[in-house]
Parts: C-alpha cells; sequence; structure tokens
C-alpha cells in the first residue's frame, strides 16, 4: 500500500504537570483562519470535566495506536490524533493502524472553561509518557488544559523542536474521506442508560491475537436492554467485530449513557458500518465508528465515488471552500443558498471537500463539520481509481446509451460490458455485468462503468441495435 511518512515537529513534548494538574498538549502543523501555522495555539484554561476528558482522549490515542485486524502486527510509533477547534470547542479525532476504526472525542464549549477557543486544525502529540500520566489520573479537581505552545514560545520562537516520523497510508487519509459519507446515512437506532452501557459492553470480547478474526453480530434493542443476535433485522445495529469496541472501555466510569447508530438494514442485508457513541458529563461525546468488516478499512467502501464523478463537483467545492469558517455544524440548506446550489450539489460538494480531509460528519447532530487536515493528499483520483478508470473511459468515448436506463460502457482494454440503472435505485446501485459488480453488488460503491455511465454526457451516441455482451470481466 503507497504511503507517505508524516513529520510531526512541536516545540516541546505534550506533558501533564502533577503540581499544578495541567496538560500541555503540544501542536505541529495546522491550519487557521490565517493560514497555514507551525504551532497553532487554540486554548489556555481547564476541563470542566476532568476525569472523563482525560479518559476519553487516552481512548482516542488507544484507538490511534491499536490494529484491531492483526494485533500481533508490530510497527513503528502511531498517527498522532487530529484536533479541530471551532464554535467554542474542541474535536479529537484517530483512526487505528488497520484504518477499520474511527474514534472521536467531541469537547463541546460546556466542556470547556477560562479560556476562548480559537479555529483551525493540527496534531497534537500524545506520547507514552503523556499516556502513562493521563492513566494514572484519579478525582475530579480541576485540570488545566492548553493547546498549542505557551505563550513565550509563541512570542520569542523559543522551544526546543521534537520531531516525530511515522508512515502515513493513503488508506488512512482516505478513511476520513469516506467516514463522513458514510454516516451521513446513519439515523439514531439505539439508546440506552448508563447502567445497560456498561452490562453490555462488559461482555464483549477485548482486543487481542485470539479473536481479531471474530466476525459480525447483530445488536436490537428491547425493553432499554441491548442484546446480540447472529441475523440482521430491521432496526437492527451491525457490529463488526465487536473487540473493536475495546477502547470504550476506558470512559465506562464515566458514562452517561449509549447511542446507537446505522444505516436502515432488513433480514437480508450484509455486514455494515456503525457508530457506537457514549455520552459523559458536560456534553462531551466518544464516539468509535466500525467498517463492516474487522479486515476491510473505510477506504475500501468507494462510497465517495458517485458524488465525486459529478460534472460539477470541483468548482462547486472551490466555491464551498470559501464560505467555510471551522463551524462545528454546517446548515446544509443554508450554505446552500450562500452559495446559489441546490442542496444535493452542496452536498455533493461537501463529498469532494471530505477527501481532501476538510469536512467531517457528526451523526448526533446531523450535521457535517468544518476542519482542515494538516495533511491535503489533493489527489482524488489517485485515491479512488475507479474514477479514474471511469474519466479514461468517457474520454475514449467508451459510453454508449441503449435507452432509457441501459448504456454500453467499452473499456480501454477492449471488453464491453452493460450497464442497467433500474427506477428506483441509487446510482450506486446500477447492475453491471462486469466481475465487480457480481462480487459486490453495490456494497462498495460502483464499478468504474457505472461510473462512466454517470460522468457520460447525456448525448452519448444512442443505438438500439448494438447486440447484448455479458462478459465478465474486472472493472475496477
Amino acid at each position: 500500500m503507497p504511503s507517505a511518512t508524516a513529520t510531526y515537529a512541536y516545540r516541546d513534548s505534550s506533558a501533564f504537570d502533577a503540581a499544578v494538574r495541567a496538560l500541555a498538549l503540544q501542536t505541529s502543523g495546522g491550519r487557521t483562519p490565517a493560514g497555514d501555522a507551525a504551532h497553532p495555539r487554540f486554548f489556555d484554561g481547564n476541563l470542566t470535566e476532568p476525569g472523563a476528558s482525560a479518559a476519553a482522549l487516552l481512548a482516542v490515542a488507544d484507538v490511534a495506536a491499536a490494529r484491531y485486524y492483526d494485533p500481533r502486527r508490530t510497527g513503528s510509533a502511531s498517527l498522532d490524533p487530529v484536533v479541530t477547534a471551532g464554535g467554542g470547542g474542541l474535536r479529537f479525532e484517530s483512526f487505528s493502524g488497520c484504518c477499520g476504526v474511527h474514534a472521536r472525542l467531541d469537547v463541546p464549549p460546556a466542556g470547556l472553561d477560562g479560556g476562548d477557543v480559537g479555529r483551525g486544525t493540527t496534531n497534537v502529540d500524545v506520547n507514552l509518557p503523556l499516556r502513562d500520566a493521563l492513566g494514572r489520573l484519579t478525582g475530579g479537581e480541576p485540570l488545566g488544559l492548553t493547546v498549542g505552545p505557551d505563550a513565550l514560545a509563541v512570542r520569542t520562537g523559543g522551544g526546543r523542536i521534537v520531531e516525530k516520523k511515522v508512515p502515513l497510508p493513503d488508506r488512512w487519509i482516505r478513511g476520513f474521506a469516506e467516514t463522513p459519507l458514510l454516516t451521513s446515512r446513519f439515523d439514531l437506532r439505539a439508546e440506552v442508560t448508563a447502567a445497560e452501557t456498561l452490562r453490555f459492553l462488559r461482555t464483549l470480547p477485548r482486543a487481542g491475537a485470539g479473536n481479531a478474526a471474530r466476525g459480525a453480530e447483530w445488536v436490537v434493542a428491547h425493553g432499554g436492554r441491548l442484546r446480540s443476535t447472529s441475523r440482521p433485522a430491521p432496526g437492527a445495529v451491525c457490529l463488526p467485530g465487536p473487540q473493536r469496541l475495546t477502547a470504550l472501555r476506558r470512559v465506562l466510569r464515566h458514562a452517561r449513557g449509549l447511542r446507537l447508530y446505522g444505516p436502515p438494514v432488513t433480514a437480508r442485508s450484509g455486514t455494515q458500518a456503525a457508530a457506537w457513541e457514549i455520552s459523559l458529563a458536560a456534553g462531551l461525546r466518544l464516539t468509535l465508528t466500525l467498517s463492516p468488516e474487522t479486515g476491510r478499512g473505510f477506504s475500501g467502501e468507494g462510497a465517495v465515488l458517485d458524488d465525486l464523478a459529478g460534472p460539477d463537483v470541483e468548482a462547486d467545492a472551490e466555491l464551498l471552500s470559501v464560505l467555510l469558517a471551522w463551524d462545528s455544524q454546517i446548515d446544509t440548506a443554508g450554505l446552500a443558498a450562500e452559495a446559489g446550489l441546490t442542496v444535493e450539489r452542496t452536498r455533493a460538494a461537501l463529498t469532494r471537500l471530505g477527501v481532501d480531509g476538510r469536512v467531517g460528519y457528526d451523526a448526533a447532530t446531523a450535521a457535517y463539520f468544518h476542519r482542515e487536515l494538516p495533511f491535503v493528499p489533493g489527489r482524488a483520483e489517485d485515491h479512488n481509481p475507479r474514477l479514474r478508470t471511469a474519466r479514461a473511459i468517457v474520454a475514449a468515448g467508451g459510453v454508449r446509451r441503449l435507452g432509457p436506463g441501459l448504456a454500453e460502457v467499452t473499456t480501454t482494454d477492449g471488453r464491453t460490458h452493460r450497464v442497467r440503472a433500474d427506477a428506483g435505485t441509487t446510482r450506486a446501485a446500477s447492475a453491471c455485468t462486469c466481475q465487480w459488480w457480481a462480487e459486490h453488488r453495490g456494497r462498495r460503491g460502483p464499478c468504474s462503468h457505472a461510473l462512466a455511465v454517470r460522468i457520460a454526457p447525456d448525448d452519448s451516441v444512442t443505438g438500439a441495435n448494438t447486440p447484448d455482451n455479458t462478459e465478465a470481466g474486472h472493472g475496477r
């Protein structure tokens, strides 16, 4: 898997000062309303819920350091979490090393006290000594928090530079693109009390080599209780690899309740992504979003492809980018009106911005939020080879429309496939005669042939007498 190297340069190592009970998180290069900043400073004040905040931050760091699919595999240092400041609050995010779990801690304004919150996004140093210190925190005494170097270092440029160099896999970056679109299709499926949260999560296996390959279960709520089942049913939430929820144990003693989010399912549904959100005091929330399979990271979903295929998506995304201001909740309808676009085009443009990590999605508020990842891939097609293949097919004139909902697609290597979009189906569900459709049937996004039909202009050559060709070739 191709990867680059991420270099985090901090003014110092993040540390916990036990004498004054203060947590100092150092920042690396990031983005702010004023532009790029080497070491942005976002907050200097206190955490109103110190115990819950420290445990939840440690859970986000746990996910960044974990490989749930193959926990026996060891490697270099984990990726440091990303923090976004905006709307008076802070958001911390990370992906697991296997890219199958996304963790997010939301600290709203009620969780912070004593200082203004800036705006921007950066990485924060979460090192092993800091994790040990966070794990030892007890009691409810006040806990100070600074995000960014101290005021003196900001003014003088002082402080020693501490560097970390870690692999930055493309699939980790792509996960930031996939998760907003997947979670935007989620609805609240269950909500239970703190006592039930504690009971149910304690029954789940811990992460470890012995259960890494454990398959998917389903969870249903009945009478205020959660129970596991081996089969999907309406209202159920998929639990693919229950050991991947291990990080939630960090906050169980602080839990106020548990909410489960997922897409609609039927008795015939395959495995699905799902989000598990523990609510804490002062409105804090810790959310783990799980990919549909333990061995299948978010970067393989292909969920963004239909939106990226739109003819206006690049220009629309560029227009929206100048209207974003690190909003903690983006009003999609309001943004569409401000930009003079339809809501559908606005959502597609937000997906395009998500490819570069510039927006995320919060299922609890049913809203996108603005962030600017410290690294910008800027390679939508490189990260989505099916899209690149589809555009090559269109450029070569390989799409031939045969009638309403039916097209013939000839690939650049001369193979021909039929694409049919049945009435009432989504674009991703367009059926194709290729091997990709036969294997996945739309569960991992559209094939390159369906994308080509989506991209091609409506006046593509029409011919009703072309022979049917159902050759099955790989269309990835």
